[in-house]
């Protein structure tokens, strides 16, 4: 699935070398294709006051859009 850039989607596993849980909420900031044809994205992840929490590579199995039937929630890091 290709994403817009600068939206908003949600991951699909945990990234736990960065304590982030599917489900949490990342922005999108570049697009990539790896040498081995896998694509993926750039995130950028932010705490609940808008700071940067971490920017890293997934490939885009990794993200789900956001549904209209889904509710945002805070959790502690």
């Amino acid at each position: 699935m290709k994403f817009e850039l600068y939206t908003d989607v949600a991951l699909t596993w945990d990234l736990p070398e960065h304590r982030l849980r599917r489900g949490d909420i990342v922005k999108l900031v570049d697009h990539h294709v790896a040498a081995d044809g896998t694509e993926g994205y750039s995130i950028e992840v932010f705490n609940a006051v808008g700071d940067t929490i971490t920017v890293t590579a997934v490939p885009t199995s990794a993200l789900e859009a956001l549904r209209e039937d889904e509710v945002l929630c805070a959790r502690t890091l």
